[in-house]
């Protein structure tokens, strides 16, 4: 099994963590086939997906070895021991909590906590955070990210939350290692509709933003 170190580095590799937040369970399947067709290798189920963590189980053994699974919304480290028992290899918060960390770290899995201001950032990269996801990155804009990197230049940062198409190259231009995207690119109506190729031109889209701005860096 991978070591944490070398998730990191895939996710990095990718670019793109997709947020997967869905009503119905059912659907998940679908998304992540058209979500690896598109090109996203790095998937993160939220626990605020019915049954998120039965569902990881299931799903996790039957993967191509190329994508990483993991679970996002994880808010103590109770939850995400039964993520990492599940499969799940790396683990997102929309908060910092050093037992999330201490917990994730003791079964080698990557974790990134949400944190928000510089000093949270720090707080959470001392602790051991392997990346830090900033959150909402919706009110900061990627200059957010350029401010921080100034006096902090060692620390990962992914935002999640106001990354769009649009801004996808400019939060990577201003020094992210990969972005977090949900909505923005997993489209409820296109979900509900069964229109897996909606998405899959959308992760794709993603992934070609994400690298035209690591060319043209």
């Amino acid at each position: 099994m991978e070591r944490r170190q070398q998730i990191v580095q895939r996710i990095e590799q990718c670019g793109v963590v997709a947020v997967i937040r869905l009503q119905d369970p059912d659907r998940l399947r679908g998304v992540i086939d058209a979500l690896g067709a598109g090109g996203v290798r790095a998937l993160e189920v939220t626990m605020t997906v019915p049954r998120a963590i039965q569902l990881i189980d299931a799903i996790a053994p039957g993967l191509p070895a190329e994508f990483v699974i993991g679970a996002g919304t994880i808010l103590d480290p109770e939850t995400a021991r039964a993520a990492i028992l599940a499969g799940a290899r790396f683990v997102v918060g929309p908060v910092f909590n050093r037992a999330v960390v201490d917990l994730c770290h003791r079964y080698d899995v990557a974790v990134m906590p949400g944190c928000f201001t510089p000093t949270e950032i720090l707080q959470a990269w001392d602790a051991g955070a392997d990346v830090v996801k900033v959150f909402p990155a919706t009110a900061l804009g990627p200059s957010y990210f350029k401010d921080i990197r100034g006096p902090l230049p060692q620390v990962k940062l992914m935002p999640t939350g106001g990354v769009t198409l649009e801004n996808a190259g400019d939060w990577i231009a201003a020094g992210a290692v990969a972005i977090g995207a949900g909505t923005a690119m997993i489209d409820a109506k296109a979900v509900a509709a069964g229109d897996w190729a909606a998405i899959t031109r959308r992760a794709a889209s993603f992934v070609e933003a994400v690298r035209r701005a690591r060319e043209n860096g």
